[in-house]
């Protein structure tokens, strides 16, 4: 017998999109964002992608001030730079305490309201993408909840407590946008290459009630986010070295479209979110001194929000992340500007 209780029965997909239906126009901006993220992971375009954005989308209005802000730094670096938003919904937890995002409570303050944040969400992302252009960036926590997004999405990342679920790996393989697989907490890189190779290849699944079939994600690539030993130590694995061996176990197994995202924060930066300037500054040098890198690193993701650092839930201060610490607006700002000079 279960220990729990059924408190609600919740919308389904097509119900919540029936209530929110994505026009005609936006879904070209979609579609068009979509093929231009997917030129740079083919390597038909030599853009940067920067997926940049605070840790959780954790109130609407700073979140929508951040991303007014990004869309203007976006108009001047778009020759060279693609900048997808984080509007991370939905966070991980390592021991399942603390805030979990938007999608569990759409008032951080308040007891979870899943009906109400599957609202949220959609309506949130569809915001952004009206009043900005951005289809942005939400994280893989619940491989049946992507439906509810599905239409929405420019990219979506599997995390490193996620990447060796069979049905995360399976969901990825049924997506035509680009799904970043984390390398695990305990750093195993052949984990995070398992996963790109099952996300890019054909199977049949339960999904939803549904018999499913995948058609593979050839989009499927790695994201670098550092390791954390049984100590708790963290080490990075960013460096010339670990991307050489990174593009060296790509080749060996014959995945395709070979890509990385560089993680600079998390495990790679020891949770310092001021270390993330540097290491962006590094791994955009190492592109410039190797060819092998330069074709394998196609991007960066930056946790930023519009102050430094992080506060406890109901902190009070405006635009600082209650969850992970983040990069305030002008080191972010300047830092998009110096990573544009360096592509």
């Amino acid at each position: 017998m279960m220990n729990m209780d059924f408190d609600r029965k919740l919308t389904i997909p097509m119900e919540a999109k029936a209530m929110y239906p994505l026009s005609p126009a936006l879904a070209q901006i979609v579609g068009q964002r979509a093929k231009e993220i997917r030129d740079v992971i083919t390597g038909r375009s030599d853009k940067l992608l920067l997926i940049i954005g605070p840790c959780s989308a954790d109130n609407e209005d700073s979140v929508m001030e951040y991303l007014h802000k990004l869309r203007r730094v976006q108009e001047q670096v778009q020759e060279k730079v693609f900048i997808i938003p984080r509007l991370y919904t939905n966070k991980p937890r390592t021991t399942g305490d603390g805030y979990m995002g938007l999608l569990h409570q759409p008032d951080p303050v308040e007891k979870p309201d899943l009906f109400n944040g599957i609202v949220y969400t959609r309506e949130f992302h569809m915001r952004a993408l009206a009043e900005t252009g951005f289809s942005c960036a939400d994280e893989m926590l619940y491989p049946e909840n992507l439906k509810y997004l599905d239409d929405l999405l420019a990219y979506v990342a599997v995390g490193a407590r996620s990447v060796e679920d069979q049905q995360h790996r399976l969901t990825a393989s049924g997506l035509d946008i680009p799904v970043g697989m984390k390398n695990p907490t305990g750093g195993n890189p052949e984990v995070m290459l398992n996963a790109i190779a099952a996300a890019q290849h054909e199977h049949t699944f339960i999904y939803r009630g549904w018999q499913a079939h995948s058609h593979g994600n050839p989009y499927a690539h790695a994201i670098l986010r550092g390791y954390v030993d049984r100590y708790g130590q963290s080490y990075p694995n960013y460096h010339y070295e670990d991307l050489l061996r990174l593009s060296e176990a790509y080749e060996a197994r014959m995945l395709q479209n070979p890509a990385v995202i560089v993680d600079t924060n998390h495990a790679n930066s020891g949770k310092n979110h001021l270390e993330q300037v540097r290491i962006a500054k590094e791994v955009m040098s190492n592109r410039r001194c190797s060819g092998d890198i330069q074709r394998l690193v196609k991007g960066l993701m930056i946790e930023s929000y519009l102050e430094d650092g992080a506060q406890p839930v109901g902190g009070g201060c405006y635009g600082k992340s209650i969850t992970d610490p983040c990069l305030g607006w002008e080191k972010s700002e300047r830092l998009i500007r110096d990573i544009a000079d360096m592509v």
